[in-house]
């Protein structure tokens, strides 16, 4: 299948032709049976006889060609429809009926606030005249109302309000938010590219609009992405500022899957300047080496790095509830436990090395501790605890082992 993709250098159409020719290069096989064999990449830069070329070889076309910010209206229907029709003119000079895919916007629907909307307007104009091209040449037409777009290579101060609060924040950089009880519906880059691939596929979703709302329908007009979320100006403001906290208090916040937390906090950390992608940790070090936590989380516990000198010992100690798992990842140790209600009982030992990597869970109610065997290398070993240390309620008892 040969796309071309007209709009190429912008937002989405970068995140496009990247997976595009990911696909094209071998480099990804998660959209099943797709094939790309070349990708035909139209921007300002090329020129209509490139355009007229690639409208007669292309087997499907993304025009994400348009204006978003003119320094007049009047650009706004000459970005976003003119060149429409000099796209679907091309296609019908050389009979290519292939399929085509138009970026129009949610202020398309002309409702609500969007009611006097330039902007929408010319979409609106855009998108009549692909249906108009769909009815006279039978070619088949997919029209998406995008809402509120955002993920890495977003521009800021443009046309996205995340791109902005993302790249501002993580740059200390000031923002404004004047009403933050304003919901917005935000659509992430890659559910927008896993759509683009589903209809690439003839999968495409479809849907009707009521008013600014889409609602799902498998016979309507126009398409969709059906993964988007909702999100108030001050939730996202909230979240954002949680994100950069983090080098300092180590806290990820809560991120499930699926949730648009997880997608923003990616978003955000694309935004990052060069000296904010790396940070000091804490390192406690005595003559025994070093423990240093490296993340928290509010639900699921730490994560932490110890380094123990040659022939040092560590733990003896055990916890009622807290639990831990000790994976060596370099070096050569011992680690043992026993049980605290059994003092003559059993010693569990387990001999591990970076040379096999393995994940020993430290028990509940079992004293436990590792050995460095090696008399001349560290012992590392990163470990796991379900909670986070609290001084105030530590749960952990001094007692050897042995």
């Amino acid at each position: 299948m040969k796309i071309l993709v007209t709009g190429a250098k912008g937002f989405v159409g970068k995140n496009l032709c990247t997976e595009l020719n990911n696909i094209k290069d071998g480099k990804i096989c998660s959209y099943g049976v797709l094939k790309v064999d070349a990708v035909y990449e139209y921007d300002l830069g090329n020129t209509q006889e490139e355009l007229d070329k690639w409208c007669a070889d292309c087997d499907f076309v993304f025009n994400l060609a348009g204006v978003n910010r003119p320094q007049n209206t009047e650009e706004f229907m000459q970005g976003n429809f003119d060149f429409a029709s000099m796209l679907l003119n091309a296609l019908k000079k050389h009979g290519n009926t292939c399929p085509v895919m138009l970026s129009s916007s949610i202020q398309a629907t002309l409702a609500g606030r969007f009611g006097t909307s330039e902007y929408g307007k010319s979409k609106k104009a855009g998108e009549e005249l692909f249906f108009d091209y769909a009815a006279e040449t039978g070619a088949k037409v997919l029209v998406y109302r995008f809402p509120n777009l955002y993920g890495k290579w977003c521009r800021p101060n443009y046309n996205s309000a995340v791109a902005t609060f993302c790249n501002n924040i993580a740059n200390d950089l000031p923002i404004t938010v004047n009403d933050p009880n304003v919901e917005l519906e935000l659509l992430y880059i890659d559910d927008l590219m896993a759509e683009m691939m589903a209809a690439l596929r003839g999968e495409e979703h479809h849907c009707e609009f009521e008013g600014v709302e889409t609602v799902m329908q498998a016979n309507g007009r126009y398409c969709t992405a059906p993964v988007t979320h909702k999100a108030t100006l001050g939730e996202i403001v909230d979240l954002l500022h949680q994100f950069k906290e983090m080098p300092a208090t180590l806290m990820i916040p809560e991120i499930p899957a699926n949730s648009f937390a997880k997608r923003l906090y990616s978003t955000y950390l694309s935004y990052l300047p060069k000296d904010k992608a790396i940070f000091d940790l804490k390192m406690n070090i005595d003559q025994r080496g070093s423990f240093t936590e490296l993340v928290h989380t509010l639900n699921c516990g730490q994560v932490s790095i110890n380094i123990s000198k040659p022939g040092i010992t560590k733990g003896q100690h055990w916890h009622h509830t807290k639990w831990e798992q000790f994976i060596v990842v370099s070096g050569h140790g011992l680690i043992q436990q026993r049980n605290e209600n059994d003092p003559d009982g059993e010693i569990f030992e387990y001999e591990v090395s970076g040379d096999k990597i393995q994940s020993v869970i430290m028990l509940p109610g079992y004293a436990h501790n590792i050995i460095n065997l090696s008399n001349t290398e560290d012992l590392v070993t990163v470990m796991y605890c379900n909670e986070i240390f609290n001084p105030e309620k530590p749960d952990t008892y001094f007692d050897p082992v042995k």
